[in-house]
């Protein structure tokens, strides 16, 4: 009778302190943890964890990126008087303090987390990918409130719109916010370096300054097919329609369903490419 050693037979498992590792793939299986949490409770502790770990370090961001949004919303005013022009940049601005946070801040985030190895802490814990992509991006674009509904008054203010139907950002900024969210939790997992994940951030930001914040009708054709494509537009044009006397909350209906279905979209790219990134 003889001893085969175990390493030597196929899918064999090796005890590694308190993890077995699947000699196979490499996969890394949790020992001795309980059974995998669910979903909404492990969402929910993953979100106040970045919520508080983010907070001292991204509320100086916040002012920055709503007084950049306030700022764009001053030099357009010496070139749009009003009208749907102004709809469109007091809108559009408002929206971009969700998109500097959600999508910019948090691909370098989740480049950094993946350039220094801290996906395998997460992989480590018995939660499910989405819960960590979900709680990070909603974390993040908690910080989006209270600088996306000062960018609207003083653009209310700036060009004499009503502020009548500002709560409709209480729908905008969560459905915008998952939205860019997940695309900027893409970049930053699937860049293969930190400093191309900030790359695409801002380039995403951008796109989202150009597109959004200036008129679309003063854009070319091919910009405006464009402007179709980035998720944060339908927020825009959901917001920019309140601002009519009469408006037809059924566009706005359905310009937010649009934003809602890319928001889990972009978060469904997002969880592919945490599992992606995690098991390399």
């Amino acid at each position: 009778m003889s001893v085969v050693p175990a390493e030597v037979l196929p899918g064999a498992a090796r005890a590694n302190g308190n993890s077995v590792v699947d000699a196979e793939d490499g996969t890394r299986a949790a020992a001795g943890l309980g059974p995998r949490a669910r979903l909404w409770p492990a969402l929910a502790a993953v979100y106040r964890a970045q919520l508080s770990r983010a907070r001292v370090a991204r509320i100086p961001l916040l002012f920055v990126a709503t007084f950049q949004s306030i700022g764009i919303m001053v030099l357009m005013r010496g070139v749009v008087d009003g009208g749907g022009e102004a709809r469109s940049v007091v809108a559009g601005s408002s929206v971009l303090v969700v998109a500097f946070v959600a999508l910019n801040l948090l691909a370098q985030y989740f480049g950094q987390l993946r350039a220094s190895g801290g996906l395998d802490h997460y992989a480590t814990l018995p939660v499910p990918p989405a819960a960590v992509v979900l709680g990070a991006a909603a974390a993040y674009a908690s910080f989006t409130v209270p600088g996306t509904f000062v960018t609207a008054v003083v653009g209310c203010v700036l060009f004499g719109l009503p502020l009548t139907h500002l709560w409709i950002l209480i729908a905008v900024i969560p459905l915008a916010g998952a939205a860019l969210a997940g695309l900027g939790a893409a970049l930053g997992l699937l860049a293969p370096r930190p400093e191309l994940a900030t790359l695409l951030g801002q380039l995403g930001m951008s796109a989202a300054l150009l597109l959004g914040v200036l008129p679309p009708d003063r854009l070319p054709t091919v910009v405006q097919y464009a402007r179709d494509l980035l998720p944060s537009t339908y927020g825009v044009e959901a917001f920019e329609l309140t601002f009519a006397a009469d408006p037809d909350w059924g566009v706005v209906l359905i310009d937010l369903a649009v934003c809602a279905g890319v928001g889990v979209a972009s978060l469904a790219v997002a969880t592919w490419a945490y599992r992606r990134a995690a098991v390399r």
